[in-house]
């Protein structure tokens, strides 16, 4: 059964689906894809291979790390990651990383 809006046209379906979902997901997760969109941009290529971040919630962006050297080393570089990552979004939206050994994802 085709969908069709009130001038008889079909809708497509990923119209449908971001109505839909859009209803239902928070504002967060549109921070978080936004985030991810811009995140090997905003920390570089090194960084990016060995850290990606995983949830974000009132500012702090929880970012899951390879090994406890690399979280050593990003604590020593996290306001210039804050100030990049805002600088990308063009908005104050992180205010603290937060940093955890984790899986990461490409």
């Amino acid at each position: 059964m085709d969908k069709k809006n009130k001038d008889g046209k079909l809708i497509h379906i990923s119209d449908i689906l971001n109505s839909a979902l859009g209803k239902y997901r928070p504002a967060m997760d549109t921070q978080m894809t936004r985030i991810w969109d811009v995140w090997d941009d905003a920390v570089g290529k090194p960084i990016a291979m060995n850290a990606k971040p995983d949830s974000f919630k009132d500012g702090v962006l929880i970012v899951n790390v390879s090994s406890s050297s690399w979280i050593h080393q990003l604590k020593f570089l996290e306001k210039e990651m804050i100030l990049n990552i805002n600088k990308q979004l063009e908005q104050i939206s992180v205010k603290q990383l937060r940093f955890k050994i984790g899986k990461i994802l490409s």
